[in-house]
């Protein structure tokens, strides 16, 4: 049976496992990691606010090392959210060329 995300942004599925988020599908050549490296609490509940963005390569011939193609830290989770999904959109349109 395969896995259904419950959660999507701006098409691609978005999948939370405790501090790691991931963006986009493994079908693609490049999917975004999120990791949240910082929490704060507002109005008692417990928000991301330092993230480590990743653009990654799904070719899995490649070490882990070379399919770390982009790094980043963000403070919150929308901004690391809106600079991955650019990446993102722009890896998978150069891998298309």
């Amino acid at each position: 049976m395969a896995f259904t995300p419950n959660l999507m942004y701006k098409g691609r599925p978005l999948v939370r496992s405790k501090n790691d988020i991931y963006y986009g599908s493994l079908s693609d050549p490049y999917v975004i990691f999120m990791q949240i490296l910082t929490t704060k609490e507002e109005n008692g509940v417990k928000v991301a606010d330092r993230i480590h963005v990743t653009l990654l390569s799904t070719d899995t011939t490649k070490s882990p090392i070379e399919r770390m193609e982009k790094q980043s830290d963000k403070n919150g989770l929308w901004n690391a959210l809106v600079i991955g999904s650019i990446w993102l959109e722009r890896a998978l349109a150069d891998a298309k060329k």
